[in-house]
C-alpha cells in the first residue's frame, strides 16, 4: 500500500477521511486495462423503497463537495460508494478526513464475522442480507484477501481438565467442521453454520483496499464544527471545520454536503448542528486478544466458535480464526459502558487500552478448550475497541432534520463491519440520488430521540413549538 501522504489523487474525486472530534456509488468498477468500466449491478436489495427527501439548495448536478467524517469502515464504505457513483457530478469531490489514522477503532480491532441469516427479522434484517451479498463480489474485486466463507459451531464449556481430546472423534456426524486446534476440554458441540452463509473478513484491509481502488486521499485532522448558511426555513452546509492533525490549524473544508459517520464519536454532531438532531449514544468497550500462527507452521482449521458462558472465567468466547494463521478472541467479558456526555469529551478517541484481567481470563477459557494453544501458544495481541450503541439497537441512517446537505451513519453495535457495504450503498444512494433505493432507512431516522420542538430549522419557537419567522 502506498504512503497515504503519497497516494494519487483522482482529479474528480478527491477523499479526505476527517475523524470526530470528542466528543456511493459510480458503480462499481472492475479493474481491467480496458478504459470502459463494468458497471456491478447485482448488489440490490429486495426492497426498491424509497424516502420523501426535501430540495436541495443546488441543482442535481452541479458539483458537490462531499466530506465524510470518520475513518473506519463505515466511513470509508459511504466514501467509495459515493466516489464510485454514476450519479456522483462531473467536477466533484469527496472529502473525508480521520482524526487519527484509517481504522483506528473497531475497524482495526473487530472480529469481522459476518452471517447472511441470522437476523432477527427487524428491519436491520435487510443489511444483514444486502451486505452480505456485496461483500462475496465486492471482495474479489478489490483483491482482499482475508475474505472467505467458513462454518460455525456451538461450543458448550467442558469439566476443567487440561488433556488432550480427540473432539473430532466424538463428534462424528461433524467432524469435517470441528477444528485440529479444538482439541482440549469441551462439552456439546452444535453446528451453526456450515460456510454458505457465515463469513469472515479483516476490517483493516477492506479499508485500505477501498482507499486504494478509488484513488482515495486521506489527510488526517479532527472535526471541530460544521458551517452552515440559512436557505429558506433550513440551513445549508457549507463547509466542515477541522484542526489538522500535524500542525494543529483550525482549516474548514469546502462542503455541499457532509456525512457523519464516526462510530461511537458521532454523538458530536449534536452540537455540529446546534442541537438540531439527539444522537444519545453509549459506546460498549471490550477487550479482545488474537494468537500467534502455531510456531511449527501447522495449518488453522477455518471454524468459528460461538461458546457459551463459562462460569469459571466469565467469559462466552468467540472465536475467529483468519487465514494468516492467527486466532481472533472476542466476548470476554467486562465491557464498560461509556456515555454519551463521556464520548462527547473525548474518551478512549487516541488510546483504547485492553483490561488485563480479561485477558488472562480469556487466555485460560481458551486454553482449556484448546490443547494445542495451552502448550505451545503464544499471544500476538491484546486490545480493545468500542461498539456504538443507540438506546434502540438500530443504527441512525438519513438526513439530519433542518439542514440542507446533512446525513449521518453511525450506531451499528456490533454488526457495524458487516453491514458496511450495505450502508455505504443506502447513504449513497439518499446523498447523491435524494432518496435510498435499496434499503428501508425510515426504521433508522436519525431524530428519533429528538424533541420536535428541537429539530433543525431556523424559525422562532413558543414554548419549544416552531411559529415561523414572524410571530
Amino acid at each position: 500500500m502506498m504512503p497515504l501522504g503519497k497516494m494519487y489523487i483522482s482529479p474528480l474525486v478527491h477523499v479526505l477521511l476527517l475523524a470526530v472530534a470528542p466528543p456511493s456509488t459510480r458503480a462499481f468498477t472492475s479493474p481491467t486495462s480496458s478504459s470502459s468500466a463494468r458497471r456491478l449491478g447485482s448488489c440490490s436489495s429486495p426492497l426498491a423503497m424509497s424516502s420523501a427527501s426535501p430540495p436541495t439548495p443546488t441543482s442535481p448536478r452541479s458539483p458537490r463537495n462531499i466530506v465524510v467524517i470518520g475513518g473506519g469502515i463505515q466511513a470509508t464504505s459511504v466514501a467509495f460508494h459515493i466516489s464510485q457513483s454514476k450519479h456522483l457530478p462531473d467536477g466533484s469531490s469527496v472529502t473525508i478526513l480521520e482524526a487519527q489514522k484509517l481504522a483506528n477503532a473497531a475497524s482495526g480491532k473487530g472480529g469481522g464475522f459476518m452471517a447472511r441469516s441470522w437476523g432477527d427479522g427487524s428491519p436491520t434484517q435487510t443489511l444483514h442480507e444486502l451486505a452480505f451479498d456485496m461483500y462475496e463480489e465486492l471482495c474479489p474485486m478489490l483483491g482482499v484477501q482475508s475474505y472467505r466463507k467458513l462454518p460455525v459451531l456451538s461450543v458448550s464449556p467442558g469439566p476443567t481438565a487440561k488433556s488432550r481430546q480427540d473432539n473430532k472423534s466424538k463428534n462424528p456426524s461433524i467432524s469435517d467442521i470441528v477444528p485440529n486446534w479444538l482439541d482440549g476440554s469441551v462439552g456439546r458441540l452444535a453446528p451453526m453454520g456450515f460456510g454458505d452463509d457465515t463469513a469472515q473478513v479483516t476490517p483493516r484491509e477492506v479499508v485500505e483496499r477501498m482507499i486504494e481502488f478509488a484513488a482515495i486521499d486521506v489527510v488526517l485532522g479532527k472535526c471541530v464544527g460544521v458551517d452552515a448558511e440559512v436557505k429558506g426555513e433550513a440551513k445549508a452546509v457549507t463547509g466542515v471545520k477541522y484542526v489538522d492533525k500535524e500542525t494543529g490549524e483550525e482549516r474548514v473544508l469546502p462542503a455541499s454536503d457532509v456525512v457523519v459517520s464516526a462510530g461511537p464519536w458521532s454523538c458530536n454532531a449534536e452540537h455540529w448542528f446546534d442541537g438540531a438532531v439527539s444522537l444519545p449514544m453509549d459506546g460498549v468497550k471490550s477487550t479482545s486478544i488474537v494468537w500467534r500462527p502455531p510456531r511449527d507452521g501447522s495449518p488453522v482449521d477455518a471454524t468459528a466458535l460461538f461458546c457459551g458462558e463459562d462460569p469459571r472465567y466469565n467469559t462466552h468466547l468467540e472465536c475467529y480464526p483468519r487465514p494468516d494463521g492467527t486466532i481472533y478472541l472476542c466476548g470476554i467479558g467486562g465491557s464498560d459502558y461509556i456515555s454519551t456526555q463521556q464520548l462527547q469529551n473525548d474518551a478512549f478517541l487516541t488510546d483504547c487500552p485492553p483490561k488485563e484481567d480479561r485477558v488472562e481470563a480469556a487466555t485460560a477459557s481458551f486454553q482449556m478448550m484448546s490443547h494445542a494453544y495451552q502448550t505451545d501458544g503464544e499471544l500476538l495481541q491484546s486490545q480493545a475497541c468500542m461498539r456504538p450503541c443507540p438506546p434502540d439497537a438500530k443504527p441512525y441512517m438519513g438526513r439530519i432534520d433542518g439542514y440542507h446537505g446533512a446525513f449521518i451513519n453511525a450506531g451499528h453495535n456490533c454488526w457495524g463491519i458487516a453491514w458496511a457495504p450495505a450502508c455505504g450503498k443506502a447513504m449513497a444512494e439518499l446523498v447523491l440520488e435524494g432518496s435510498c433505493k435499496s434499503v428501508n432507512l425510515n426504521p433508522f431516522n436519525p431524530s428519533r430521540f429528538t424533541a420536535p420542538g428541537s429539530r433543525g430549522g431556523r424559525g422562532r419557537k413558543k414554548k419549544g413549538v416552531s411559529v415561523g419567522e414572524q410571530w
